[in-house]
């Protein structure tokens, strides 16, 4: 069985408000990346730098749908495929945002099924770093790299 996942957590914040903290990257890296080049634009390719991990990873923006969904592919570990990363933001009511984030693509191999679940991990984080961001207006992430 190919490894895949969904990690979720609800934002207090309106839809609107947490999709523009992804698909913005002067918001997006205050909470999560240490640079992105450009917004999340379907058709476009990203460039992220994150503070603990080495490089610039390409961010490939399958799919945009405002207000609703994000769909983008990055390199897996192993450099030689794609993994599809899914962003699914769905509106509870006027004030409340639950963000659903899945991975797929992943071989069922030993360094795959390893990295697909510290990539798990860091969605959850992710989004508890835009939690954090949005409702209380701290950086989580802030000195945390070493």
């Amino acid at each position: 069985m190919k490894p895949t996942y969904e990690v979720q957590l609800k934002i207090r914040k309106p839809v609107a408000e947490v999709f523009g903290a992804v698909v913005a990257p002067e918001k997006l890296s205050r909470y999560f990346v240490a640079a992105a080049s450009a917004p999340l634009v379907e058709g476009t390719t990203v460039k992220w730098r994150f503070a603990e991990v080495p490089g610039e990873h390409d961010v490939i923006v399958r799919e945009v749908v405002r207000q609703e969904r994000i769909v983008f592919e990055w390199d897996a570990p192993s450099g030689d495929h794609l993994i599809k990363v899914r962003m699914v933001f769905q509106p509870l009511d006027g004030d409340n945002t639950l963000v659903q984030i899945s991975e797929s693509g992943w071989r069922d191999t030993p360094d795959e099924r390893e990295a697909s679940h510290g990539n798990a991990g860091g969605w959850m984080h992710m989004m508890c770093c835009l939690k954090a961001y949005l409702e209380y207006g701290i950086n989580l992430r802030a000195g945390g790299a070493f």
